[in-house]
Order: structure tokens, then sequence, then C-alpha cells
């Protein structure tokens, strides 16, 4: 009876409710013989629309930009960083690197080993993970080494099986090497400047041209040019495997899952609408001033336009027409933009007198189907780095998904809320469950702020880091899809204040 009348006053009382919740203890995630990793800052340029204020720079010009502001910042030394990581999709040819053109060019020591990754829109988060992995193990790596010396053969065994580990070999090097206490990891993407290429027979024409070594030979080759050869090839807006957009998978997963175009419409006006609010409140803290040369000084996204369901509703169908559900009001837009963030272990960090933001726990990279299932990668990863993390859907305070198209959106967590789909595709007994609303992407989302593929990443763990703190949370969850059917997940928690 007494049980009965306590819940009956928690679900009648919200105070009660708010009172069991914030008293609620939560362990902590560390481990035993496994450092921690900590983000100390985290910095982005703003976000804008392609071709507008940033039209006339380079991708090397944005991540430049982060990066000095990243120094800014934290006051970090620029001989401080072990490595440095980049992500980016669609490369300028001239910076293929783009990592080490914009740590040179921000003043970083040139002493600093620096690489660029791709991994479609998540190619920010495997920079970060692939900075941190080696951190991560380094007293695994010790602890090997005490094994040898104590079970000698069995323990060799077991070394040749972990150096077939993708985190653990890597880790191995980088710690041997002393270059794992501090990275700076981010991505960049300029879309208002894309890489067009001749057409491949002028380009066979062009290299033929240049091998050449008699004038018959050169005008030879000059006469067999045609005009079909002059027709330009532009980047691939679709996916390689399956020749279509992600804009039509979309559109068809909506479909699939029964999300109607008015549901996509609320979600995309939730976004702008939130992040308006967080605007205006000042709460994005991780946008950094920029001067544009020749132009103003930019302080803020440009792509956040509350609207209304009546405006959105006029537009057309963006991808499957007539009766698609996926209109330019309910996608992310072309996006110029670069983010960068400060990771060391928490050693380091406290001996420079940091005070980190948040601990980087679990992660996992998760792929499935590219045709159906081609945006569902929070589905799959977001169970699997919980279940690494010995964690549940209800522990997470903060919520951070990236939003490609809103139809996305609802589709995962649609599918997140089915037992038969967990049963069908994903071989779990149960649905993974969805994330409360009220605690999901309260502060807008790739929809509002804007998606510069390659720095989306760096912006959801800066902003899980920025509402731990400011919400009270312990735990928060970041989860992304990808082109190829790949998708990210990672788990954080709130550095003690």
């Amino acid at each position: 009876m007494a049980s009965m009348l306590l819940k009956s006053i928690l679900i009648v009382s919200p105070y009660f409710f708010f009172l069991s919740v914030q008293t609620k203890s939560k362990k902590t995630l560390a481990r035993p013989g496994v450092k921690n990793i900590v983000l100390v800052e985290g910095v982005r340029t703003p976000f804008l629309m392609s071709g507008t204020t940033y039209a006339d720079l380079m991708p090397h010009d944005l991540a430049r930009a982060a990066l000095q502001g990243l120094l800014h910042k934290t006051g970090l030394p620029k001989d401080a960083v072990d490595y440095i990581i980049y992500g980016t999709v669609i490369q300028e040819v001239k910076t293929s690197n783009v990592a080490r053109e914009a740590a040179l060019g921000a003043g970083f020591s040139d002493k600093i080993p620096a690489h660029t990754v791709t991994m479609a829109c998540i190619s920010s988060n495997q920079a970060m993970t692939s900075g941190t992995s080696g951190v991560q193990t380094s007293h695994r790596a010790s602890s090997i080494s005490l094994y040898v010396c104590f079970l000698g053969v069995l323990v060799c065994c077991l070394t040749c099986l972990a150096f077939c580990s993708f985190s653990l070999f890597p880790a191995v090097g980088l710690i041997a090497a002393g270059q794992c206490d501090a990275v700076v990891a981010g991505g960049v993407e300029f879309m208002s400047d894309v890489p067009i290429r001749h057409s491949r027979k002028m380009r066979k024409t062009m290299l033929s041209l240049n091998k050449a070594k008699t004038l018959g030979q050169r005008l030879s080759l000059i006469g067999s040019i045609r005009l079909a050869h002059l027709s330009p090839e532009l980047p691939a807006v679709a996916e390689f495997s399956t020749a279509e957009t992600m804009g039509h998978s979309a559109d068809r997963l909506a479909a699939a899952f029964g999300v109607s175009r008015l549901e996509q419409d609320e979600f995309a006006l939730r976004s702008h609408s939130l992040a308006k609010k967080a605007q205006d409140d000042s709460l994005l803290q991780d946008v950094i001033a920029f001067k544009v040369p020749g132009r103003d000084i930019v302080f803020k996204d440009n792509g956040i336009r509350p609207s209304s369901m009546q405006q959105m509703a006029k537009l057309k169908p963006a991808f499957i027409k007539p009766h698609g559900t996926v209109t330019a009001a309910n996608s992310s837009f072309l996006t110029d933009g670069a983010s960068a963030v400060l990771i060391m272990s928490e050693e380091k960090a406290l001996a420079m007198g940091y005070k980190p933001k948040a601990y980087l726990r679990d992660f996992v990279y998760v792929s499935q189907d590219p045709k159906d299932q081609l945006l569902l990668g929070p589905t799959y990863a977001s169970p699997k780095v919980l279940e690494r993390a010995g964690l549940s859907m209800s522990d997470i305070d903060v919520f951070e998904f990236h939003e490609a198209f809103a139809g996305q959106i609802m589709a995962n967590l649609k599918a997140m809320d089915s037992d038969w789909f967990a049963q069908t595709y994903m071989g779990r007994k149960s649905k993974v469950g969805t994330p409360p609303m009220e605690k999901f992407n309260l502060w807008g989302g790739s929809l509002s702020l804007g998606h510069p593929f390659g720095a989306t990443g760096c912006r959801l763990v800066t902003t899980v880091a920025h509402r731990l703190k400011k919400e009270g949370g312990q735990y928060g969850l970041v989860a992304a899809c990808a082109a190829g059917g790949q998708g990210h997940a990672m788990v954080i928690e709130a550095y003690p204040q």
C-alpha cells in the first residue's frame, strides 16, 4: 500500500519527480588501469550557408581560423600539442592534407605531425577518436608489459592477439613515441567552391599532351578534342554503391517508417526555434568571431531561420516529386565551417592548469545496408555504445544527434522505439528506446545551425559538454549517421565542477 502511494505521488507531482532525478546517484565511468581522456575546449567558426560571406575563401582558411581560435581561447603554447588530425569530405586538391596546411597557417610548430581523415558526415568524429585511442589504451599497453614479465608465453600469445586489434595496435606505436598526451582534432567543409574536374577523356588528352615530344604529336592530340570532352564532372552527390542521393534515401526512409510531412516540418521548426533561442541566450559558446579578409567580422551562424508551419507547407518536395516529403525546409543546408577541439589525458590537462569540460568515454562505429538503411546509424550505434559503457537510455541526461534531415531523425526515433525493428534487423530481443525530447538537441541541430560535413562531429561533442554543465547532467550521448550506411556514437561524462 505504501509503495503504491509513493508511486502515485511521483506520478502526480513534477516536483517530486524532479527531486528523484536530481538526487539519483550515478557511477563514474572511470576504469582501473585506463587513462582518463578529457575534452579541454572546443571551438568553431560560425557556420554559414554556402555562397555567402565565406564564398571567396578556401577550406584551409576556415580550418586555420578554428585552430587560431582554439589557441586564443586556451592560451595553449603552439608547440604543446603532440598531433593534429582534421576531418573533411570534399577535399580541395591544392591542400589535400588540410590538417597540415591549416596547422602551419595557424602558427603551430612545424614539428607537430598532422593528417586528414574522411568518413563522410562523421569525419571529425573519426578525427577525435583517432586522436584519443592511443591515450585510452596507454595503461593497457603498460599492463601488457607487466603481464609479459609474469605470465611468459601465455601473455606473448595474448599480445599477438592484441596487435591485431584496431584500437590497440596504433596506440602502442603512439605511446612508445610519446605522442598521445595532447591532440587537436577538428573538421572543415567548404561547399562554396567544390573541385570540378574535366571529363575523363579530356583529362587523358591533357596528360598525353604533357608527355608529347613533338609538335605533330601535340597538334594531333589537340585535333582529337571534341565538344563532349569539355563537359565537366561535378563532385558526386549520389552514393557510389547505390547511385541514389541522400535526399532520395531520406525520403524513402521517412516513407518506410510512416513519417509524415507534418512531423518533419514540425521537427525542423523545433530545431530552428531552439537554435534561435540558444543563439539569443548566448548559449552557443563554442562559436568564435572570425574576421573574413576584405569583409566584415562574422560572429554567428546565419542559417537559423525560424519560419511558420504555413510557410513551410508551401514548399515543394526536393527529391521525390511530386509526392515526396523531404523539402528544403526540413533538410540541412549546404554549409561552410570549421571546428577544433583540444583533447588531453587528464593528467596532462591538470598539469598544464586546465579545467577540463568533460570526459570522453566509450565510442563505436557501425555500418549497415547503404540502400535501405543509409541513415540509421544512430539506431545501430546507440545501444552498442551504451552497452559498452554499462548504461541505459534512461541514464543519459543530454542527447545530441546529427540532424541530416528531419525525416532521418524521426525515422531513427521510430526505429529505436520498435521491438519489431530491433528483433528483425538488429538481432536484439527488444527495442533500443527513444530519447526523451525534453533532453534532445535542445540548442538546435544541423537542420538549423548548419552541417559542414567534416566539422559537425566536434560541434556535437562540444555542445554535449556545455549542456551537461549548464543542465547539471552527468552523461551525454552523441550519435550521427553518415554516407555509406555508417554511423557513430559516443558517451561523454561531465567533468566534476
